[in-house]
Formats: structure tokens, C-alpha cells, sequence
């Protein structure tokens, strides 16, 4: 078939994607064939593609192909994350612009448009998958909101609640003024400021006296309900039992005493702030202390903030300074650096507020969660992020669920009067007012008298149940999708959601299906620029993902994208690699170019070289095969680029092509031309996971396929047995090619003039292979020469080249003497490495042997240096 020049990504992608989709490739069902399944780890909805994305579902297509190609029945199952605060402010933001508040319409209003807004931007980041070559099943697309898994959140939530594991409480809670919503412990960032120690005068009552208490929070003072000091400060126990004056606001507060005050920090005197710090909330349980709360859900002095109602945070930090130094009540203020609670969502500041909200109990979900990583019935990959794992599970809190949000699914209890304990759950408002009615004993309630709780529930409260939803498990326990795909196979995931979504599913999937939610868990890194520094667009150092696959093709991408990427560390982007992928896309064209350019001839019987060079690589490409095996099976998918990569670029183009081609405008022996069609083909298979459009194009060119025989679906070869004495051999001409080439090389000498060549072997193996490769008129086996050499050692073995006669024989002695030279220096420097104890004493058995082996190899090269520079003289 007809092969054009050069290879054009962007006219061949498009063309194999929509191919595979209209032939429903990517679509599994339920069948006779063992399931390999992976759920995406669901994306934003209104999110768009980034590095960590390419990465993440880069690998995850690789391990859905090969499966599919390995004879499983693989299935990819995507979708999106609704994205309760993300999508919420993105819906917020959109009204602001139209002149809409969202205090101002109703809920059911605000949903609408939020609704729009998924409709209109949820699709994008899918699509944009499609670019990358992702295989998903495209059929079973789920999203977190869509009624069938709202259903199965809810359904959740309220058998949680009948087991006694979720209860409403009034607890302490991180608020984001921003989001207007509280957030979980794990989605707060803590960022080092530069701020202010300020130490303000808290007059002791009925006297002239004041107490110093140091604070970087003076905007604060209107919460203050005691000062805390250290029972065992000497400095203050005069003071126990009395009462203070809070600046500016005149109230008096008791000096109280609690063992957590730090006598080293600042003045040893601490306000207690119930309402407003984690620290003094629990202080003021233990001493029933008051709370007051004096911001409101914005940030904002409320009225508890007396002439600064009204005002932000920050604006009444710099004015309450001002009044402070006015009044005298302001001893000093100094530099201080302190950490920063900030919103990993919206990077506001948070602050702890105290609120009644909804909560899971952990304790007793995270031990067997604990128990089935720790004995790796789910393995981590790297295995490195069970210490990360086992340090969270053991020292777990409460999970609170609940969200001051509309974007989300609404928290189903309802309540029917004003008292603490007046609501019910269920997962229906008509269910629930039979609840109400049995509660309450008012058989005259109706479902106008029930409120529905304004919360929505925490996005991850939804995606924990992701592997058993997108199979409607919760729904129908026993449906056949969920008995046949779960438990799913392999989740690709970041290190940043290891408690978030890994740690939630697997307590998820123990609860509902007494069974893990997947086999193994690999840790993807986080991409970087070349400063290490994490990509984002704020800092304006993360290319556009659909850009750079316009520029170097989506296999060019693919391949640049993981050949440094190991399971578990950081990635460095360089655009650098995306060429290297692109290169290596060409050089394959370029093989198959070249292959399908020769002529073949029935008449012709391969040769021996050529069969010496057919039964190599056959042996070495079986041999890789079962090495890409176990780096799979380890999760080192880098690692099994490289060597496919190698196996094509260096094993079959730059040495079995080359031993096989025929001389120029003469034919190919047919069987010689067959067989190497064949291993292309079986390349093709291996490479296909790896770059799919390309593999596909060319499998396609080698022959007329039938829909049937498409590669995507063709079975990869398996791991079998080869002869490693027929690699070791062919290892040993290779070595022997080399030297002649490099004598070629460093004397200038064309490859076109032969050589002979002395050895002191007594015979090599794939001699005719040899010959032809380095272009050898003759070797004398057991024999030396007089005239000067280039010589080299292979394995013990010595190999002689009798110098050109065209050389400068004086400048060859001139270079003999400085390699000489050289060698003893390098001699003398390993000598003293392994004369070092110390060295001797720490180092690994491999480290001292390759020592030894440089050592080695330094004196053969030397005294065959000696023996030319003798024939020089």
C-alpha cells in the first residue's frame, strides 16, 4: 500500500478516532471474557484540560489498550465531578455580571442557571480527552448531579444516619467568605504571611494595672470571652481569680488558667476567642465560656463589632491598630511570621467559625479501610504512600458533609419544628413526612409544614461512592454490571487525594459491598516546569495541553509526557520531550518507509546473516516482551516506554534493518521480507497502548484490514519462552560491529573500504552477520599482527585493526601516550576509592563490584595501549 512521505498527526488522528468510535471499539459489556475496569477519576465540570490531566488519563488509556489487547474486556468508565464550590462561584460570578445577586432569587432559580452553565461548559474537558486519544466507554458517560447518582448519594446519606454514623452537631468549622460555605481540614492550605504580633493592654479591673497580651488578631478582641493563662506562670499568680477589660470594647472578661497556654510564646497571656479560633474553642468548652461571634458569613464585622460593623476583617485590622495607639491601649506591635489557613478552592483566607453542621464518624470505617492497604489487598504504587496513608487513617476526624451551598445534592432531612431534634431523614419528602408524623405523634403534619435542610453535601461525599455508582450499585445491589466490573481493576490517581477520594472510596466499597473498590492504586506525580516549580496559570508556566498536541501530534505528547514520569515522582515538564516523542513517531514512519520501498523476490533463500539476524531479534523482542510484562506488573509504565522504545528505535531500526537490508536497488528474499513485516507488525502491537494513532496508521498501511482486524483490537504476543545464549552472542557482535565502526569513526576512514581484523579468539558467533554489518574483508582467528593497531577488548577477547597506512604514525603515538596517560590517572583514582574505608565500609556489594569491573577494564584497554605504542616506536 501506498505509504506517503512524511507523517502528518493532524491529518491521520481525527480520521482513527472517529474510526474507532464508529465501530464501537471502546464500548464493553458484560461477557465470558475476564473485566479489566477503570473509573476516571472525574474532572471538574467546568474544568479544562491540564498537564496533571494529560498525564493522569495518558496512563490510564495505556493500561485500558494494553488489557483490551491482552484479552480482557476492558472497560474505561468517564465522566465529571460536579464541583460543588467551583461551579458554585463560576454560576455566582456569571449572575454578578448580569446584575443578578443570588440572595435575590430562589434556590430553584439559581439551579436553573447553574444547570445552563453545565450544560453549556460540562462537556469541554471530555471532549478535549478525545484529542488526547482516550479510549473511554463513551456511552456509559457519568455525571455526579445526573438523577440516578443524586439518587445514590442520598440513599447513602440516610442509611449512614440509620446506623448511627452521621449526626448533626455544633461544631467548629473551616469558612470560606469567599465560597460562603465551610470546607473540610483537607481542603485547607497553610501559607507562611508576613504579618503582626501585636501586644495590646488588657486593664485589670478596678485598677491602673494592665495585662500585656500579645495577638496578630486585633479585629478579634469583639469575641473575647476570657484571658488564659499558664497555672504554672509565677508571673501571674497574682492575678488568678480577677477579671480583665477588653480594649475598645469595655467588656469584662475572667482570667482563667488551662495548661495549654505556652509560657514561651509572647506574653504567656492568651485571649480566648471561642468563636473565632480552634484552639480557644476547645479552652472554652472546657470552661463554659460564652461565644460570641462577631463576623458575619462575608468576613464582616457584625454588629458585635460595635462603630466597625459592617467593615472587612482586614479593613478593621488596620483601623483597630490605629484606635488602639490612640487610646494607649497598644503596648507594641512587631514583624511576625506566621502560617495562614487558606481555602484550596478560592485562596481565601478562612476563618474557624462555629456552626451547626453534619458529620460522618471515621473511627469506625478507617480501620478495615486501614487493615486492606496496610496488608495489600489494594497495593499503592509506589508503595512509599502507605506510610502517607497509615499516619491519616490513624489519626482521622469526623468527616463533616454538609456544604452552604445550592450546586450540590441537598441534604435529605426535613424538619417540622423549631426545636434541635424536630427534622427527620429520608430519602423523600412523602416518606419523610411519615417519619415526621411518627416522631412528633401529630397526625395532622403535611408536607407543607416540612422545611428541607438548605445544605448541600460535600462533593467528595458523592464521588466516594464513583466505582460502585457508575454501575448503579446502590440502587440495584445485585445488577449485573456491578457484579461484573466491580471490584474495578486500577484507579491512576494524584498523591494530593489520597484522603479526599482514595481513603473515602475504600471505606465506601467496604460498607456497601463488603469488598474493595479497586486491586491497585497508582500515584501519578505532579507535573512541574523545569524550576520545579508546580504549574498553574497564575504563575503562567503551564502550556496549553490541545496546543502542544496541534504542535506535536497526540502521540508525540503522549510519549514526551511519560518518559519521565515514575510512578509516585514529579514530573519535569520540558517541551524538549514532546520533540523526542514526536522524533520517535518519524523514525517509525521512516522504518516502514523504508521496508515497504524493497522488492521482494520468491527466488531468493535468506542467507545466513539474515537468518542469524531473524533469530536474534525474534529471541530479543520475546525477551522484552516479558520484561515489559513485569514493569507493568510493577506499575513502572515510564519504565515500559523505554523499553519499547528501544526495542524499536535500536534493536529493530538501527541493527535488524540494517542486517537485513539488501544492497541498494537489488530485492529482498520474500521469506526475509515476511518475517520482518511480521515483527513490525508485532512492534505495532506493543507500541499501540503507547501512541495509538500512529501504530493504528501504519498497521492499516502494512495491509487491507477487516473492521474486525483494526489494532485496537488485535492481541498483543505473549510472554514466552526465548534463548538468551542467542541474545548473549548477538550482544558480543554487537560489541565487535562497534569497535570497527568506531575505528572507522576516530581514523576519518569511509565505511565503504574494508578492514581486517586479528583476534586472539579462535572463532565469533553470526560471523557472516559480523562481516556484513562492519564491513570486514578477513579475520585471522589466533593471530596478531606487527604493523600498529587499534585495538579493543569484547568480554576478555582481544580484537586488532592494523592501522591505515595513510595514518600519521606520529600523531597516533601522540594519542596513544595521552590515552595512556589518561587511563593510569582514572587508575589511580578508582585505586584510591576502593583503598578508602570509609567507602568500602558504605557501599553497596554493586557500587564496589562496578568499581572493580572500571578497574578492570582500565588495565585490558592498557596493556593493549602498551603492546601499539611498542609497534609505534
Amino acid at each position: 500500500m501506498q505509504i506517503s512521505e512524511k507523517y502528518t498527526p493532524q491529518e491521520t488522528e481525527q480520521k482513527w478516532y472517529d474510526f474507532w468510535l464508529k465501530n464501537n471499539y471502546f464500548h464493553s459489556q458484560p461477557n465470558e471474557k475476564p473485566p479489566y475496569t477503570i473509573v476516571i477519576p472525574p474532572p471538574n465540570v467546568t474544568g479544562i484540560l491540564h498537564m496533571g490531566h494529560m498525564l493522569n488519563n495518558t496512563i490510564q488509556d495505556i493500561l485500558v489498550r494494553r488489557a483490551r489487547m491482552q484479552g480482557f474486556n476492558a472497560c474505561w468508565v468517564p465522566g465529571t465531578d460536579h464541583a460543588s464550590i467551583a461551579t458554585e462561584a463560576k454560576v455566582v460570578a456569571k449572575l454578578k455580571e448580569e446584575g443578578i445577586n443570588k440572595a435575590d432569587i430562589s434556590r430553584e432559580e439559581f439551579l436553573k442557571h447553574a444547570w445552563d452553565w453545565t450544560d453549556k461548559y460540562g462537556g469541554t474537558i471530555l471532549e478535549q480527552l478525545k484529542k488526547l486519544g482516550c479510549s473511554c466507554d463513551w456511552e456509559r458517560t457519568r455525571f455526579t448531579m445526573e438523577p440516578k447518582l443524586s439518587q445514590q448519594v442520598v440513599k447513602s446519606f440516610v442509611d449512614l444516619y440509620n446506623k448511627g454514623l452521621i449526626y448533626r452537631g455544633y461544631r467548629m468549622v473551616n469558612w470560606d467568605p469567599e465560597a460562603k460555605t465551610n470546607i473540610s481540614d483537607e481542603e485547607v492550605i497553610f501559607k507562611e504571611q508576613n504579618g503582626k504580633l501585636f501586644y495590646l493592654k488588657y486593664k485589670i479591673e478596678g485598677t491602673e494595672d494592665f495585662l500585656s497580651v500579645a495577638t496578630t488578631r486585633p479585629e478579634t478582641i469583639f469575641g473575647d470571652t476570657a484571658v488564659c493563662i499558664n497555672p504554672n506562670d509565677e508571673r501571674y499568680a497574682h492575678l488568678k481569680g480577677k477579671n480583665v477589660i477588653v480594649p475598645i470594647v469595655n467588656r469584662v472578661i475572667p482570667i482563667i488558667e488551662d495548661d495549654y497556654v505556652d509560657i514561651e510564646f509572647g506574653t504567656g497571656a492568651l485571649k480566648i476567642t471561642p468563636a473565632h479560633d480552634t484552639n480557644d474553642y476547645e479552652i472554652g468548652k472546657r470552661h463554659q465560656l460564652p461565644m460570641i461571634d462577631s463576623l458575619d458569613d462575608d468576613a464582616n464585622l457584625n454588629e458585635h463589632g460595635l462603630h466597625y460593623a459592617g467593615k472587612n476583617r482586614f479593613v478593621v485590622r488596620k483601623e483597630i491598630v490605629k484606635e488602639l495607639e490612640q487610646n494607649d491601649l497598644l503596648l507594641k506591635a512587631e514583624d511576625y511570621v506566621n502560617k495562614v489557613g487558606t481555602s484550596e478552592r478560592t485562596g481565601a483566607v478562612i476563618e474557624p467559625k462555629v456552626s451547626v453542621q453534619w458529620f460522618l464518624k471515621m473511627s469506625e470505617m478507617a480501620k478495615p479501610a486501614l487493615d486492606v492497604v496496610m496488608n495489600d489487598e489494594v497495593k499503592f504504587h509506589p508503595e512509599k504512600f502507605k506510610n502517607t496513608y497509615k499516619h491519616w487513617m490513624e489519626n482521622i476526624r469526623d468527616w463533616n458533609v454538609s456544604r452552604q451551598l445550592w450546586w450540590g445534592q441537598q441534604i435529605p432531612a426535613f424538619f417540622y419544628g423549631d426545636g434541635q431534634d424536630d427534622f427527620v431523614v429520608a430519602e423523600t419528602i412523602e416518606y419523610a413526612l411519615v417519619l415526621a408524623r411518627e416522631k412528633s405523634q401529630m397526625s395532622n403534619l403535611q408536607i407543607s409544614d416540612l422545611r428541607q435542610d438548605e445544605d448541600a453535601l460535600d462533593t467528595w461525599f458523592s464521588s466516594w461512592l464513583w466505582p460502585m455508582s457508575v454501575f448503579d450499585g446502590l440502587l440495584d445491589p445485585e445488577n449485573k454490571e456491578i457484579n461484573y466490573y466491580y471490584p474495578t481493576s486500577d484507579l491512576v490517581t494524584g498523591p494530593d487525594i489520597i484522603f479526599f477520594w482514595v481513603a473515602r472510596m475504600i471505606m465506601a466499597g467496604i460498607e456497601y459491598r463488603k469488598e474493595v473498590p479497586f486491586k491497585n492504586v497508582y500515584f501519578t506525580g505532579i507535573v512541574r516546569d523545569k524550576q520545579r516549580r508546580k504549574m498553574s496559570k497564575s504563575l503562567g508556566n503551564s502550556p496549553d495541553p490541545i496546543e502542544l498536541i496541534e504542535k506535536y501530534g497526540a502521540d508525540g505528547v503522549r510519549v514526551g509526557i511519560l518518559l519521565s514520569s515514575a510512578a509516585g515522582n514529579d514530573l519535569l515538564f520540558d517541551e524538549e520531550l514532546m520533540l523526542q516523542g514526536r522524533n520517535f513517531a518519524t523514525k517509525i514512519w521512516n522504518s516502514n518507509k523504508l521496508i515497504q520501498g524493497w522488492k521482494k523476490d520468491d527466488s531468493i533463500k535468506a542467507n545466513e546473516a539474515d537468518q542469524q539476524a531473524i533469530a536474534w531479534f525474534g529471541n530479543q523482542m520475546d525477551k522484552t516482551i516479558a520484561e515489559i510484562a513485569d514493569q507493568f506488573e510493577k506499575f513502572r509504565i515510564s519504565d515500559a516506554l523505554h523499553l519499547v522504545y528501544k526495542l524499536i528505535w535500536d534493536d529493530f531500526c538501527s541493527w535488524y534493518l540494517e542486517a537485513i537490508k539488501p544492497n541498494f536497488g537489488e530485492p529482498i528474499s520474500t521469506e526475509v521480507y515476511d518475517q520482518t513485516i511480521q515483527y513490525f507488525e508485532e512492534l505495532m502491537k506493543l507500541l499501540h497502548p503507547f501512541m495509538p494513532f500512529l501504530s493504528e496508521e501504519l498497521w492499516q498501511n502494512i495491509s487491507e484490514r477487516t473492521v474486525e482486524n483494526a489494532l485496537v483490537i488485535a492481541q498483543q504476543r505473549k510472554v514466552q519462552s526465548y534463548n538468551s545464549e542467542v541474545i548473549k552472542q548477538f550482544e558480543v557482535s554487537k560489541e565487535l560491529i562497534s569497535g570497527v565502526r568506531n575505528y572507522r569513526q576516530s581514523k576519518g576512514i569511509s565505511p565503504r573500504e574494508s578492514v581486517e581484523v586479528f583476534t586472539n579468539a579462535t572463532s565469533f558467533d553470526n560471523m557472516n552477520l559480523v562481516k556484513k554489518l562492519a564491513n570486514i574483508a578477513q579475520i585471522h582467528f589466533a593471530e596478531k599482527t606487527d604493523k600498529p593497531t587499534f585495538s579493543f577488548i569484547i568480554g576478555g577477547t582481544e580484537v586488532s585493526i592494523p592501522l591505515s597506512e595513510n595514518l600519521d604514525l606520529a600523531e597516533e603515538k601522540a594519542k596513544t601516550e595521552e590515552e595512556i596517560k589518561y587511563l593510569k590517572g582514572f587508575m589511580m583514582s578508582v585505586d584510591k576509592k576502593l583503598s578508602n574505608e570509609k567507602f568500602m565500609a558504605g557501599a553497596p556489594q554493586q557500587v564496589v563490584d562496578n568499581e572493580l569491573k572500571k578497574k578492570k577494564d582500565a588495565q585490558d584497554k592498557l596493556i593493549l595501549l602498551e603492546e601499539k605504542l611498542k609497534t609505534l616506536s
